[in-house]
């Protein structure tokens, strides 16, 4: 398996075949896997990349863990219906109404960063900001109750290890001790649930509302949790960025270091791709990261240049049927906390880089510490 993308180059071929997997790097080619529902299927992307050893299975079957196809991993005949039950909590509307209220939780976050930094401490941007605005927005956006911060990311980094990384057989079993009885507590909140998660448990059952509820505690916070740390990480070593709109700098940030940097799909019968052939049930990587510094995306695809022309063409959030319900959300979250911390950034000075575990997909950085200059 390809880990840790973000290591690697570039590649000059737009379509390779790699340690078992068709890997697509091209943006247009890209795009037409994840778009296409006829000649690829999204059900192998919550599989798990370690095959999980069955002593960790025994363990999350002692908790009732299952992943059904609920969302990012569902191409039967009820992911529309799903996708549309969630999407209403997702609506640009409710979205741009939380604006106010998320300005206001981050500027809090910002000051005591400043207090600490005053005093002379080394602060986790990533524990302080990046950490938690992300899961209080989407707990405040699906009228969730969440356990602490520290307990969600306890629970979502060990899901994103487990099913994307390359843990031990004895790591493994570890990460199912604190998966599974997280998602026993799910279950059980979504028998008392109201709102959405109340029409998807009449309409779909208890264990595709309780699947849907862990990927959107596991993806819908972590992919815009790392996304802060890494564009942070980068507005602290180069400050002059920050003299563009919050906006612009986002979408350049998600364009050329987005927190998933590749995505997984099945081939549903013998075709190709680029002219490479690929037989059914081949695996395709699809490598987003690349996608998005390919030839002709951006005016620069290669340099961070925020406005540039192109910016937004980028396949951060994915493509087509399964594209990210939550990027409006993301978008939000990132711009408010650019704009909140702008002032502090430039008088910081990294005191140690985030760092990232071996992951298919996930960059799973932090924590990123800082002090003042």
């Amino acid at each position: 398996m390809l880990f840790e993308l973000w290591k690697h180059p570039r590649p000059d071929a737009a379509v390779f075949r790699r340690e078992g997997q068709v890997v697509v790097a091209s943006h247009r080619l890209a795009k037409e896997v994840l778009a296409d529902r006829e000649r690829f299927s999204a059900a192998n992307a919550l599989d798990a990349v370690t095959p999980i050893p069955l002593a960790a299975m025994r363990e999350l079957a002692r908790h009732r863990f299952r992943l059904p196809a609920t969302l990012a991993n569902n191409d039967t005949a009820s992911h529309d219906a799903i996708r549309a039950g969630f999407g209403e909590a997702f609506a640009p509307a409710r979205v741009e109404a939380l604006r106010p209220w998320l300005t206001g939780l981050t500027r809090r976050a910002a000051v005591t960063v400043a207090q600490g930094l005053r005093e002379g401490a080394t602060v986790d941007l990533d524990a302080a900001v990046s950490s938690h605005v992300p899961l209080a927005a989407l707990a405040r956006l699906l009228e969730l109750e969440v356990e602490t911060t520290a307990e969600v990311k306890r629970f979502s980094r060990a899901a994103l290890e487990l099913f994307w990384g390359a843990p031990t057989p004895e790591r493994q079993l570890e990460l199912a001790r604190v998966v599974g009885p997280f998602h026993a507590t799910l279950r059980e909140r979504s028998r008392a649930a109201t709102g959405v998660r109340a029409a998807m448990l009449r309409e779909h059952g208890e264990d595709a509302a309780t699947a849907a509820l862990f990927f959107l505690l596991v993806a819908g916070q972590e992919t815009t949790s790392q996304f802060l740390t890494l564009l942070l990480h980068r507005l602290v070593e180069e400050p002059e960025l920050l003299h563009a709109e919050p906006a612009a700098l986002v979408e350049e940030g998600l364009r050329l270091f987005p927190s998933i940097t590749s995505w997984r799909r099945v081939a549903l019968r013998d075709t190709e791709i680029g002219g490479v052939p690929v037989a059914a049930g081949d695996s395709i990587l699809v490598w987003l990261a690349a996608a998005g510094a390919d030839d002709g995306v951006a005016a620069c695809p290669a340099r961070m240049i925020p406005g540039q022309r192109g910016s937004r063409r980028h396949l951060a959030f994915g493509a087509g049927a399964h594209r990210c319900l939550g990027s409006q959300l993301s978008r939000l979250e990132a711009e408010v906390v650019v704009a909140e911390l702008a002032p502090l950034l430039p008088r910081c000075e990294v005191v140690a880089a985030p760092v990232s575990d071996p992951n298919l997909s996930f960059r799973m950085p932090g924590p990123l510490l800082v002090r003042l200059r």
